[in-house]
């Protein structure tokens, strides 16, 4: 007989009927149900479900908590529902189908910019600590720079450019090489199309705006010459060129026969991509980017510069994400040039500061969130140091909120120095070091500004970020309905008798390292307790062992990440390996047990890989959660020592 037949027929019911269901898949603990109509989804009488301990939404998916023993209620689910289950990977791709068109687009972007992410913060922190060493005038009365007077950190600037100059003058390369990879296309392929955009035989985009259209070099065809201008920095040409490959990849794959394929996709897809990047995509990025440095200009000269300010200040951190934001240099340098200063650089330095300060909140957010902070930190320096790329892609577009609340503060920041004149010398350090930059007679007002670019950001983001990432990432603050520990016999012999209750004491530690208490885990399923008590180990070695005599009850097949145990008393452990580890397909895991095995105490368990988990971007924290009682008295967790696998106790029975 079936175990979980009353709940099936509840939780299909209460969900919205089969008709309802896009598509289901589960992880260890969670079914994740992809809805047609999530509003026909009734979560407070689905949460009262004896087996179900709490549900929450998360990118499209809604996922009910069943326990360690979700793959069995899957299995019943989808017999009696008569619907197929999907893995997770294509759950995650019918999801975006409940989002809207603004959120395909944020997460589309974000799975582009996603792998490249930590070079776009080693760029960061690279150009931010060049930036204080040779833009910065500390010495000799304010007249020279530490690279100025030490040939060391002379040498030492020079030869840190070319990590820099890798990172964001190719930056195209990673764009069009993300694309590809994405859309499951050509990846080598993707990478020359990127090449040839920042190809040396080009003029350096970074030069364009400096150099007279007479002296820009040219491919000349005969009836028609097209300027050989480079695409370094710039992110619009480079995704349009990647798009362009990908969608011709696909269409030659389609039409061409496969005897053939080898020779003629590639050939047919790549020439074609790069002559549109360079005649088509190319010259429209730069008169958008020409369009935007008139406006700019206009507005700084006349009488709505308020208005003007507010807008810019408003705008310019999207500009930056677009690659555009380079053309605002020649407005600076010719307001410098006619004018003795510019009052354009300000703002730029202050919308900098702003959306370093939208991450200075997130920090403070995710203090608890290991994963996030190996984000949010580095982002934070480098941004404040004038280079916000990382903060941008990294955090504030991810989110979507502290990239808004930046704005608002940069925007706010604008009106304040235009409205008081601040002017900077010349192009300078952006970030807090900008207001070496600023003539002295204006510091005063510059410091007021750079005070409404840190507050009202950081406010604005904590004040917004406290709402939506506590309704986001869990549903609901506190859960409602918590299911009644139910003290009964589990373990039976092969043969269905009722097995002989022995006595467990303890359980020793899984793994070797740092035990902490579950609130300090960074995943609000675990931190909040809804699977119930339990201790977490900051591993140092690689491999899970069993912490006391026991069955295997259940294993994940696929993810390899996470197991269960049941004891001789009936208590139930789930064994969770890492936070959000179900998205690398096992990968970096190996499973050295199977559902059913009898264990004896420190026996491995699981093998992993804790370098590809850091790789992946998740914490290799692991769970070790008391999930049922059984028949054990009162359980007390011991933590905040250093443990040594099988041999240290973290968990006594009574």
């Amino acid at each position: 007989m079936a175990k979980y037949t009353e709940e099936v027929k509840e939780l299909l019911e209460l969900i919205g009927g089969k008709e309802n269901i896009s598509a289901v898949s589960h992880c260890m603990t969670r079914m994740r149900f992809v809805l047609a109509d999530e509003k026909k989804a009734k979560t407070k009488e689905i949460e009262k479900i004896k087996c179900v301990k709490g549900t929450f939404t998360q990118a499209g998916q809604y996922q009910v908590i069943i326990g360690n023993d979700v793959s069995t209620f899957y299995n019943e689910f989808t017999a009696y529902a008569g619907v197929e289950g999907v893995s997770k990977e294509a759950a995650k791709q019918a999801a975006k189908g409940n989002q809207n068109w603004a959120q395909k687009a944020m997460s589309n972007l974000g799975e582009i910019f996603a792998p490249i992410i930590p070079a776009l913060i080693c760029g960061g922190l690279i150009l931010g600590f060049r930036n204080v060493i040779d833009s910065i005038a500390f010495f000799e009365n304010g007249t020279k720079t530490l690279v100025d007077i030490s040939q060391f950190w002379a040498g030492i600037d020079s030869f840190l450019w070319l990590i820099g100059e890798a990172i964001f003058h190719l930056l195209p390369v990673g764009i069009v090489w993300s694309i590809t990879k994405k859309m499951g296309t050509t990846q080598i392929l993707g990478i020359i199309l990127g090449l040839t955009l920042v190809s040396s035989q080009l003029l350096n985009g970074f030069s364009v705006a400096s150099t007279p259209a007479s002296e820009i070099p040219v491919w000349d065809f005969g009836f028609a010459k097209v300027q050989m201008i480079g695409y370094q920095g710039q992110v619009i040409a480079a995704m349009m060129a990647g798009f362009v490959l990908v969608y011709l990849e696909k269409f030659f794959r389609k039409i061409c026969p496969a005897v053939v394929s080898m020779i003629v996709v590639p050939f047919c897809s790549l020439v074609p991509a790069v002559f549109i990047a360079h005649m088509v995509v190319g010259p429209i990025g730069w008169t958008i980017g020409n369009a935007i440095a008139s406006v700019v200009y206009a507005g700084l000269t006349s009488n709505i510069r308020y208005v003007f300010a507010a807008v810019f200040g408003l705008v310019y951190a999207p500009i930056v994400m677009t690659g555009l934001h380079h053309m605002t240099n020649a407005i600076d340098t010719q307001l410098v040039t006619q004018t003795g200063g510019t009052i354009l650089w300000p703002m730029i330095a202050l919308s900098n500061i702003a959306q370093g300060s939208s991450v200075l909140a997130m920090s403070m957010l995710q203090k608890k969130n290991e994963r996030a902070q190996q984000v949010n930190v580095p982002a934070c320096i480098s941004c404040y140091l004038g280079v916000t790329e990382p903060a941008l892609f990294g955090v504030n577009l991810k989110y979507v909120f502290p990239l808004v609340c930046g704005m608002i503060g940069s925007a706010a920041a604008a009106v304040i120095s235009v409205g008081f004149g601040v002017e900077a010398t010349s192009i300078g350090v952006g970030g807090l070091p900008g207001i070496l930059s600023i003539k002295p007679q204006f510091y005063l007002y510059f410091l007021m500004a750079m005070a409404a670019a840190i507050v009202i950001p950081f406010v604005l983001t904590l004040i917004v970020g406290r709402k939506r990432l506590s309704g986001e990432e869990l549903y609901g603050e506190e859960e409602e309905a918590r299911m009644e520990e139910q003290a009964e016999e589990k373990v039976r012999e092969e043969a269905g008798e009722e097995a002989e209750v022995s006595e467990v004491k303890e359980l020793k530690a899984g793994l070797t390292g740092k035990v902490i208490p579950l609130d300090e885990v960074p995943d609000d399923v675990f931190s909040q307790h809804i699977m119930g008590d339990g201790v977490a180990i900051e591993p140092e070695n690689d491999t899970v062992v069993a912490p006391a005599d026991a069955k295997v009850s259940v294993v994940m097949e696929d993810s390899r990440h996470a197991c269960g145990l049941v004891f001789p008393n009936g208590a139930e452990l789930l064994i969770h390996v890492g936070v959000d580890t179900v998205d690398m397909n096992g990968d970096g895991f190996e499973l050295l047990v199977k559902e059913g095995d009898q264990v004896r105490a420190g026996q491995p368990l699981i093998r992993f890989d804790k370098d590809k988990i850091r790789a992946a971007g998740h914490p290799t924290v692991t769970m070790f959660i008391i999930t049922e009682q059984g028949n054990a008295g009162n359980i007390e967790y011991l933590t905040g020592m250093d443990a040594v696998a099988g041999e240290t106790t973290v968990i006594r029975f009574e």
